[in-house]
Protein backbone atom coordinates (compact mmCIF):
# COMPACT_ATOMS: atom_id res chain seq x y z
CA UNK A 1 0.00 0.00 0.00
CA UNK A 2 1.28 3.46 -0.91
CA UNK A 3 2.12 5.80 1.97
CA UNK A 4 1.82 9.60 1.84
CA UNK A 5 1.80 12.64 4.09
CA UNK A 6 -0.97 15.25 3.80
CA UNK A 7 -0.34 18.98 4.04
CA UNK A 8 -2.75 21.87 4.13
CA UNK A 9 -1.35 24.86 2.23
CA UNK A 10 -2.46 28.28 3.49
CA UNK A 11 -0.94 29.27 6.85
CA UNK A 12 0.64 25.82 6.91
CA UNK A 13 3.26 25.72 4.16
CA UNK A 14 3.13 29.51 3.80
CA UNK A 15 2.36 32.12 6.51
CA UNK A 16 -0.60 33.64 4.64
CA UNK A 17 -3.88 32.88 2.91
CA UNK A 18 -2.76 32.72 -0.71
CA UNK A 19 -6.16 33.44 -2.29
CA UNK A 20 -6.72 36.60 -0.25
CA UNK A 21 -3.14 37.77 -0.74
CA UNK A 22 -3.42 37.19 -4.48
CA UNK A 23 -6.56 39.36 -4.61
CA UNK A 24 -4.69 42.14 -2.80
CA UNK A 25 -1.66 41.67 -5.07
CA UNK A 26 -3.87 42.00 -8.15
CA UNK A 27 -5.55 45.10 -6.75
CA UNK A 28 -2.14 46.71 -6.27
CA UNK A 29 -0.86 45.73 -9.72
CA UNK A 30 -4.09 45.99 -11.74
CA UNK A 31 -5.90 48.85 -9.98
CA UNK A 32 -8.78 48.94 -12.47
CA UNK A 33 -10.21 45.80 -10.86
CA UNK A 34 -11.34 47.99 -7.97
CA UNK A 35 -14.65 48.20 -9.84
CA UNK A 36 -15.23 44.58 -8.73
CA UNK A 37 -15.09 45.38 -5.01
CA UNK A 38 -18.90 45.81 -4.71
CA UNK A 39 -19.32 42.45 -6.48
CA UNK A 40 -17.26 40.85 -3.69
CA UNK A 41 -18.39 43.07 -0.80
CA UNK A 42 -22.13 42.32 -0.92
CA UNK A 43 -21.72 38.50 -1.04
CA UNK A 44 -19.12 38.91 1.72
CA UNK A 45 -21.78 40.47 3.94
CA UNK A 46 -24.17 37.65 3.11
CA UNK A 47 -21.47 35.13 4.04
CA UNK A 48 -20.83 36.85 7.39
CA UNK A 49 -24.59 36.82 8.07
CA UNK A 50 -24.67 33.11 7.11
CA UNK A 51 -27.15 33.73 4.33
CA UNK A 52 -24.89 32.08 1.73
CA UNK A 53 -22.24 29.36 1.94
CA UNK A 54 -18.50 29.79 1.47
CA UNK A 55 -18.82 27.90 -1.83
CA UNK A 56 -21.43 30.39 -3.07
CA UNK A 57 -19.28 33.31 -1.92
CA UNK A 58 -16.34 31.92 -3.87
CA UNK A 59 -18.36 32.22 -7.07
CA UNK A 60 -17.81 35.98 -6.76
CA UNK A 61 -14.30 36.29 -5.26
CA UNK A 62 -12.38 35.97 -8.51
CA UNK A 63 -14.78 37.68 -10.92
CA UNK A 64 -11.91 39.95 -11.96
CA UNK A 65 -9.85 37.13 -13.52
CA UNK A 66 -10.99 37.75 -17.12
CA UNK A 67 -9.69 41.32 -16.84
CA UNK A 68 -6.09 40.61 -15.87
CA UNK A 69 -3.24 38.68 -17.56
CA UNK A 70 -3.77 35.72 -15.25
CA UNK A 71 -0.77 33.59 -16.13
CA UNK A 72 1.60 36.54 -15.78
CA UNK A 73 -0.05 37.66 -12.53
CA UNK A 74 0.26 34.20 -10.97
CA UNK A 75 3.89 33.86 -12.05
CA UNK A 76 4.82 37.28 -10.67
CA UNK A 77 2.90 36.59 -7.46
CA UNK A 78 4.92 33.45 -6.77
CA UNK A 79 8.16 35.14 -7.85
CA UNK A 80 7.46 37.46 -4.92
CA UNK A 81 6.16 34.99 -2.33
CA UNK A 82 7.78 31.61 -3.07
CA UNK A 83 10.56 32.51 -0.62
CA UNK A 84 8.02 32.45 2.22
CA UNK A 85 7.43 28.69 2.02
CA UNK A 86 8.52 27.20 5.36
CA UNK A 87 11.90 25.50 5.06
CA UNK A 88 10.88 22.36 6.98
CA UNK A 89 8.68 21.38 4.03
CA UNK A 90 11.78 20.67 1.95
CA UNK A 91 12.86 17.90 4.35
CA UNK A 92 9.81 15.72 3.75
CA UNK A 93 10.22 11.95 4.02
CA UNK A 94 7.31 10.65 1.97
CA UNK A 95 5.35 11.65 -1.13
CA UNK A 96 3.21 14.68 -0.31
CA UNK A 97 -0.43 15.37 -1.06
CA UNK A 98 -1.31 19.04 -0.69
CA UNK A 99 -5.01 19.56 0.02
CA UNK A 100 -6.25 23.14 0.00
CA UNK A 101 -9.35 25.28 -0.38
CA UNK A 102 -7.30 27.75 -2.44
CA UNK A 103 -7.87 27.97 -6.21
CA UNK A 104 -6.19 25.65 -8.68
CA UNK A 105 -5.17 28.48 -11.03
CA UNK A 106 -3.03 29.86 -8.19
CA UNK A 107 -1.61 26.68 -6.66
CA UNK A 108 -0.74 24.87 -9.89
CA UNK A 109 2.23 27.21 -10.39
CA UNK A 110 3.70 26.75 -6.91
CA UNK A 111 3.02 23.01 -7.18
CA UNK A 112 5.31 22.84 -10.22
CA UNK A 113 7.99 24.96 -8.58
CA UNK A 114 8.07 22.96 -5.35
CA UNK A 115 7.49 19.57 -6.98
CA UNK A 116 4.35 18.58 -5.07
CA UNK A 117 3.67 14.90 -5.66
CA UNK A 118 -0.03 15.62 -5.85
CA UNK A 119 -2.29 18.65 -5.46
CA UNK A 120 -5.97 18.64 -4.54
CA UNK A 121 -7.60 22.07 -4.40
CA UNK A 122 -10.67 24.08 -5.31
CA UNK A 123 -11.31 24.17 -9.03
CA UNK A 124 -12.12 27.43 -10.79
CA UNK A 125 -13.03 28.41 -14.32
CA UNK A 126 -10.11 30.56 -15.47
CA UNK A 127 -12.34 32.38 -17.97
CA UNK A 128 -14.95 33.50 -15.43
CA UNK A 129 -13.29 33.08 -12.03
CA UNK A 130 -16.27 30.99 -10.86
CA UNK A 131 -15.78 27.99 -8.62
CA UNK A 132 -16.41 24.59 -10.23
CA UNK A 133 -17.96 22.00 -7.95
CA UNK A 134 -17.48 22.17 -4.19
CA UNK A 135 -15.04 24.25 -2.19
CA UNK A 136 -12.22 21.89 -1.10
CA UNK A 137 -12.79 22.48 2.60
CA UNK A 138 -13.39 20.47 5.79
CA UNK A 139 -14.91 17.04 4.97
CA UNK A 140 -14.68 17.73 1.23
CA UNK A 141 -10.89 17.42 1.62
CA UNK A 142 -11.27 13.83 2.84
CA UNK A 143 -13.83 12.98 0.17
CA UNK A 144 -11.56 14.27 -2.60
CA UNK A 145 -8.54 12.48 -1.11
CA UNK A 146 -10.38 9.14 -0.87
CA UNK A 147 -11.70 9.57 -4.39
CA UNK A 148 -8.21 10.06 -5.83
CA UNK A 149 -6.32 7.75 -3.43
CA UNK A 150 -8.65 4.90 -2.43
CA UNK A 151 -5.87 2.51 -1.34
CA UNK A 152 -3.38 4.90 0.19
CA UNK A 153 -2.20 5.04 3.80
CA UNK A 154 -1.77 8.48 5.35
CA UNK A 155 1.13 8.68 7.79
CA UNK A 156 1.53 12.31 8.93
CA UNK A 157 -0.84 15.28 8.54
CA UNK A 158 0.13 18.95 8.77
CA UNK A 159 -2.27 21.89 9.17
CA UNK A 160 -2.60 25.24 10.89
CA UNK A 161 -6.27 24.70 11.77
CA UNK A 162 -7.35 22.27 14.48
CA UNK A 163 -10.93 23.37 13.94
CA UNK A 164 -11.28 23.21 10.16
CA UNK A 165 -8.95 20.31 9.44
CA UNK A 166 -10.12 17.75 11.99
CA UNK A 167 -11.30 15.52 9.09
CA UNK A 168 -7.86 15.30 7.50
CA UNK A 169 -6.13 14.97 10.89
CA UNK A 170 -8.33 11.92 11.48
CA UNK A 171 -6.62 10.19 8.54
CA UNK A 172 -3.18 10.21 10.19
CA UNK A 173 -1.83 6.83 11.24
CA UNK A 174 1.46 8.40 12.31
CA UNK A 175 1.78 11.92 13.65
CA UNK A 176 -0.44 15.02 13.50
CA UNK A 177 1.31 18.40 13.30
CA UNK A 178 -0.36 21.67 14.25
CA UNK A 179 1.50 24.44 12.42
CA UNK A 180 1.62 27.65 14.48
CA UNK A 181 3.50 30.63 13.03
CA UNK A 182 5.58 28.21 10.97
CA UNK A 183 6.50 26.00 13.93
CA UNK A 184 5.55 22.33 14.02
CA UNK A 185 3.70 21.20 17.14
CA UNK A 186 3.16 17.43 17.13
CA UNK A 187 0.13 15.94 18.84
CA UNK A 188 -1.85 12.74 19.00
CA UNK A 189 -5.30 12.89 17.46
CA UNK A 190 -6.90 11.34 20.55
CA UNK A 191 -5.34 14.02 22.80
CA UNK A 192 -7.13 16.83 20.94
CA UNK A 193 -10.28 15.20 19.58
CA UNK A 194 -12.62 12.78 21.32
CA UNK A 195 -12.32 9.91 18.85
CA UNK A 196 -11.58 8.96 15.26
Amino acid sequence: MKEVDIYDFDKTLVPFDSGSLFCFYCLMNYPWIIIFLPVIFFPGLLLICRVISLTTFKKFCFAFLPFIPLQKAVKNFWDTYEKDVHKWFFNRKRPCVIISASPDFLLNEISKRLHFDHLICTKHDRNTGCIIGENCFYEEKVRRFREEFPNTKVIDVYSDSLRHDQPIFSLATGQCYHVVDGDLRPFRYSDVYCSK
